[in-house]
C-alpha cells in the first residue's frame, strides 16, 4: 500500500507485521510515527529495536521473536536494515522469522528504496506475504500540488491552484523543506484560505533538482520548467559530464524512434527497435511524435558542442549552451546546429 493509505488501515485495525520501504525519507518516517503511535493505543508497551549494520548478529532477530515480555502481554519489534542488504544469514533469518511471527507481537521492519531486482529477493517477498508492505513513495512533481494541498488542510487551511504551484515550484526535489513550509505557513498565516502574496512574501525557494528532472523536462517539452532546473543545477554545481551523457542518450533513443517513425514503422515497432522500455517509454514515444529526427539531431549536435567546451577545446559557456540547446529544441519550428558545430554527436 501507499505510505499515504495508512491512516484508513490502521483505522481497521492493526497486523502482526509491515515493511516500510522508505524512496521518500520523510514520508518513511511519518509512516514509522503511525505505526508506534497506533500499536501503543492499542497496548503494546514494549519495544525492542533492532539494526542490522555490518556484523549484526541475526540470532538476535530470532532471539527476540521468540523470548517472552517481563513488563507487557504485546510487543513491538523494530528491525531497520539501512543499506537494505541483509546478506545470506540475513535472508534466512527473516524468512524464518516470518514463518513463525510470535503471537502478541507486531514487527516493523524498515528498508531503504528498493529496485526492481531487490524487490524480488526472496526475504523481502517473505516480508511481504507475512504482513503489508507500505511504500513511502517519492511524491512526483505532477503531485506535488496535491500532495501540498493535504498538507495544508490538516492544519486547517487551503489554497488556490495557482499558489500550490507556486509552492511546489519551490519546494519541488525536496520533500522535507516542503513539509518544513507548509509548517511554517501554520504559524505565520491564520487558518482558512491563504492569500497568495502573503504565500509569496512567506515561502522560500529551496527546490533540489537531480539529472532526471532534467531529461524528463526537456521529454516533455516544457520550456519554463527546463530552465529552472538548468539554473537550479547550475547553482548546486551539479556535474555536467554527466548531466551531458544522460541528456544525449534519452535524445540519441528519441532520435532513433522518430527516425523509425519516419519511415513508417508504428510506435510500438520503433520502441522495441530502439530499445525504450520502462518508465521513459511515456517520455520518449511523447517526444518522438513531437520532434523530427532533424531536430533531435541538431540537438546532439549542440550537446556534442557542449561536451567540447567543459574538456576546454572550444570556448564558451556550458550552462549557457545547455539552456539554448532546451529552449532550440522546444521551439515551434525545427532547431538547427550552427555550421561550425557541425560534427560528429557525443
Amino acid at each position: 500500500m501507499d505510505s499515504e493509505q495508512l491512516p484508513q488501515h490502521l483505522a481497521r485495525g492493526l497486523g502482526p507485521l509491515y515493511t516500510v520501504v522508505a524512496d521518500e525519507p520523510l514520508l518513511a518516517l511519518e509512516a514509522g510515527d503511525r505505526l508506534r503511535a497506533r500499536a501503543r493505543a492499542l497496548g503494546y508497551a514494549e519495544r525492542t529495536l533492532l539494526v542490522a549494520e555490518p556484523g549484526f548478529d541475526w540470532g538476535a532477530l530470532a532471539q527476540a521473536g521468540a523470548s517472552l515480555s517481563l513488563f507487557a502481554q504485546q510487543r513491538l519489534i523494530e528491525l531497520r536494515i539501512p543499506n537494505g542488504k541483509p546478506g545470506v544469514a540475513g535472508a534466512e533469518a527473516i524468512e524464518r522469522y516470518c514463518q513463525g511471527l510470535a503471537p502478541d507481537t507486531v514487527t516493523l521492519v524498515h528498508l531503504p528504496g528498493l529496485d526492481w531486482k531487490a524487490a524480488q529477493a526472496s526475504w523481502v517477498q517473505a516480508l511481504e506475504r507475512a504482513g503489508a508492505l507500505v511504500e513511502a513513495r517519492a511524491v512526483v512533481r505532477e503531485r506535488l500540488p496535491q500532495w501540498l494541498s493535504g498538507r495544508l488542510a490538516r492544519n486547517g487551511q487551503n489554497a488556490e491552484p495557482e499558489t500550490l504551484q507556486f509552492i511546489a515550484d519551490r519546494v519541488e526535489g525536496n520533500l522535507m523543506a516542503a513539509w518544513q513550509e507548509v509548517q511554517k505557513l501554520s504559524l505565520l498565516l491564520p487558518a482558512g484560505k491563504l492569500e497568495d502574496q502573503a504565500v509569496r512574501k512567506a515561502v522560500l525557494d529551496v527546490a533540489r533538482f537531480e539529472v532526471d528532472d532534467l531529461t524528463a523536462a526537456l521529454l516533455a517539452g516544457d520550456r519554463a520548467h527546463y530552465v529552472r532546473v538548468v539554473n537550479g543545477l547550475a547553482a548546486e554545481g551539479a556535474a555536467l559530464p554527466l548531466l551531458l551523457w544522460a541528456l544525449a542518450n534519452e535524445l540519441r533513443a528519441t532520435h532513433r524512434v522518430a527516425a523509425a517513425l519516419a519511415r513508417g514503422q508504428t510506435m510500438p515497432n520503433a520502441l522495441r527497435e530502439s530499445q525504450v522500455f520502462g518508465p521513459r517509454r511515456g517520455w520518449i514515444e511523447r517526444a518522438a511524435q513531437r520532434w523530427t529526427p532533424t531536430q533531435t539531431q541538431a540537438a546532439l549536435l549542440r550537446s556534442a558542442h557542449i561536451d567540447r567546451i567543459v574538456k576546454g577545446i572550444e570556448r564558451g559557456n556550458p550552462w549557457d549552451e545547455l539552456r539554448e540547446l532546451g529552449l532550440a529544441l522546444t521551439a515551434s519550428k525545427p532547431a538547427r546546429a550552427p555550421a561550425s558545430r557541425a560534427r560528429s554527436a557525443v
